[in-house]
């Protein structure tokens, strides 16, 4: 703040010692030690004041910069939404327009025709029925390449023939 040298300083000390009296000399510079301490204090406050006040003011200008690009960013949202909603409209008319419901082939619909018929049109569904117990085709070692079982029939399979006979 203030460039003060030692000789300065001991000037003004002999001043203040002349001036003062050596016997309040002691208050004297207690004094103004506390006021060079509040003085110190009020600066650092002020700097720090003037510190927030350019922080808080990049904060604000920061937060209009994110307000801008969330407005942005939500209208451009929104028009991407409106092509995707004309876009699923346009193919929703466009499957409404090439189906063509035929009342005689819905399930459960009763056939509108002169015949009178109960059978309704198109495909059934077709199921399978197992006539008996499903069992495994034997396979005889002799077709997996066992020289030793060669021309004689798996045990599962001479019992089955023994049993038809």
């Amino acid at each position: 703040m203030f460039d003060f040298g030692f000789s300065e300083l001991v000037v003004i000390a002999v001043v203040a010692l002349i001036v003062v009296g050596p016997e309040r000399l002691p208050k004297v510079a207690r004094t103004a030690g506390h006021l060079l301490g509040r003085l110190q204090r009020y600066v650092s406050d002020v700097k720090s004041d003037i510190k927030r006040e350019m922080q808080l003011e990049e904060l604000k200008a920061l937060q209009q910069q994110v307000e801008q690009q969330a407005r942005e960013l939500e209208s451009s949202m929104r028009g991407e939404a409106a092509k995707i909603e004309a876009d699923v409209n346009k193919t929703v008319a466009e499957v409404k327009s090439g189906v063509t419901v035929d009342p005689d082939r819905m399930p459960g619909a009763e056939p509108s025709g002169a015949g009178g018929s109960a059978a309704v049109a198109g495909p059934r569904p077709v199921t399978h029925v197992a006539e008996g117990p499903v069992t495994p085709a034997p396979v005889s070692l002799a077709q997996q390449g066992d020289p030793a079982s060669a021309g004689r029939e798996p045990a599962a399979v001479s019992t089955a023939r023994s049993e038809k006979a």
